[in-house]
C-alpha cells in the first residue's frame, strides 16, 4: 500500500475530525498542524512493525458552505 487517504471534516464544536478512508482509524484536532500530528501518530499505531505502513498519507478536506439564494 502506498497511501491512506482521510476524510476531514469540521468538528461541530470547533477544530476538525479526521476519518481514515478504507480503515478505522480516527483523531481530531483543534488546529490543522495538531491534526497533522495526530494523523501521523493514529497511522503508526494502526499498523504493526510486520504489517506494511503507507508512504504517503493524504488529507481531503470537506466543507460544507450555505450561501443565500
Amino acid at each position: 500500500m502506498s497511501e491512506i487517504i482521510f476524510l476531514i471534516e469540521d468538528a461541530e464544536d470547533g477544530g476538525f475530525i479526521a476519518k481514515g478512508l478504507n480503515y478505522g482509524i480516527y483523531t481530531d484536532a483543534e488546529t490543522v498542524d495538531e491534526l497533522r500530528e495526530n494523523i501521523r501518530d493514529a497511522v503508526r499505531c494502526h499498523f504493526d512493525d510486520n504489517e506494511a505502513k503507507p508512504s504517503v498519507i493524504r488529507l481531503h478536506f470537506v466543507r460544507d458552505e450555505v450561501i443565500s439564494a
